[in-house]
């Protein structure tokens, strides 16, 4: 016996390779397809549109084929009502939950499509009717851990729509002809001014700029050119680790980075200690803020972040050092104070830094522009393998790609 069901298709389906992506899909899986309506788009701003029957031989088949197709766009011909289920205690939500992606998302709730707040992926949707209130019914996601006793959590696929970001209509710089890919051999200047004009016109646009950094930045000697970037106005929002922190605190307090001198590259005697040394006296001082206040902290990026009330969160980690006392050290803590920042993010640069860049990257919705920049291919693409195909994966020295960028950036405020 053979298992059907009509999906439709609509957008730039063609050029964004979403048709390819969803014949691949059936064929993969082991099903079949049958295009009974396919209307070409005849020019680059025209939509397109297709409606196909995709069968298989058993239902869990076809229900695989129907949940890849769904990630793609597709839609149920004749879509029913989302289906809710209310949580039954806190941090449990129902069998078969709905998964969310990190792509614009709609549900079909009393007959509207209703779009859905705070979009990433990997958290439950939930619908709030409005009700007696006389508000508007809303959908938004929440992470298991908030899901609260009662939230209407919607399963399976039902009733839900995902719309994942087209190729732009314009050219679209470096976030269009170079999207989601990762390579060493990229014409890594002219990619880097693309970067930095992209900077300065979210900055123009009153847009948020998000750095995700890791130590390294310190380390190479590139803390001073992002400092001079955060001086200047143009990052909103930090978020980084204890590491990173400490090394740029250390380098105002003693001239080191984990006791090397970044200039001379000498290891000063007793140098090895200053990281700890650094932290002692933040620690001594009260925190961060109050050491730049006292005169302790005189430069670096986390000077400039106090001085410019640049909104920080420094998550902690299992192999912290002190830790700092402005360092979040419970993870769902610091997880929701990334989420906050993510969610107010127009561009996000991550810079030298897997666990961190991955963290954050799971918190963006798709049509966040993100540039990850790293000297191993591999954190580029676990971060692109994790679902941030949206990002731009450069793979060369953070120690070059810093300075180049904020020279970038500076040299149209000269």
């Amino acid at each position: 016996m053979t298992h059907s069901r009509t999906v439709e298709l609509e957008g730039h389906i063609i050029d964004s390779g979403t048709m390819q992506r969803c014949f691949g899909a059936v064929m993969d899986l082991g099903g079949s397809f049958d295009v009974q309506q396919f209307d070409v788009g005849k020019h680059e701003t025209e939509e397109s549109y297709c409606r196909l029957t995709v069968s298989a031989d058993d239902p869990e088949t076809l229900r695989d084929i129907l949940h890849e197709l769904h990630q793609n766009g597709a839609v149920l011909e004749d879509p029913s009502e989302v289906d809710l289920v209310a949580a039954p205690a806190d941090k449990v939500v129902p069998p078969n939950f709905y998964s969310t992606t990190n792509h614009p998302t709609e549900v079909l709730y009393d007959g509207e499509w209703i779009d859905v707040e705070r979009i990433e992926m990997d958290c439950a949707l939930v619908v709030d009717p409005g009700g007696d209130s006389g508000e508007s019914p809303r959908a938004y996601t929440k992470t298991l851990n908030a899901v609260d006793e009662g939230d209407l959590v919607a399963t399976d696929q039902s009733g839900i729509r995902v719309n994942p970001p087209e190729r732009p209509r314009s050219g679209g710089g470096a976030f269009g002809f170079m999207q989601g890919g990762v390579s060493a051999e990229r014409p890594s200047e002219s990619t880097i001014r693309e970067v930095a004009e992209e900077l300065r016109a979210v900055k123009e646009d009153g847009g948020n700029v998000m750095v995700v950094a890791g130590p390294a930045v310190i380390h190479s000697g590139a803390g001073d050119a992002l400092a001079d970037l955060v001086a200047a106005g143009y990052v909103d929002a930090l978020s980084a680790g204890n590491g990173f922190a400490t090394h740029d605190l250390e380098r105002s307090i003693y001239g080191t980075s984990l006791g090397m001198n970044v200039e001379t590259l000498e290891h000063p005697r007793k140098g090895h200690k200053h990281h700890i040394w650094t932290i002692s006296e933040i620690i001594r001082a009260g925190g961060i803020e109050a050491a730049v206040d006292e005169g302790i902290v005189t430069e670096g990026v986390m000077y400039e972040c106090v001085v410019n009330d640049v909104d920080t969160v420094l998550a902690g980690s299992i192999r912290d050092d002190g830790p700092l006392p402005d360092t979040v050290t419970d993870a769902v803590e610091a997880q929701n104070a990334i989420r906050e920042q993510a969610h107010d993010a127009d561009l996000v640069i991550m810079l030298a830094t897997l666990l961190h860049s991955v963290a954050v990257g799971n918190c963006l919705p798709s049509t966040t522009k993100t540039v990850c920049v790293d000297i191993n291919p591999a954190t580029v693409t676990q971060l692109l393998d994790r679902g941030s195909a949206q990002a731009i994966g450069m793979v060369t020295d953070i120690g070059t790609f810093v300075p180049t960028l904020a020279e970038f950036v500076l040299e149209g405020d000269a």
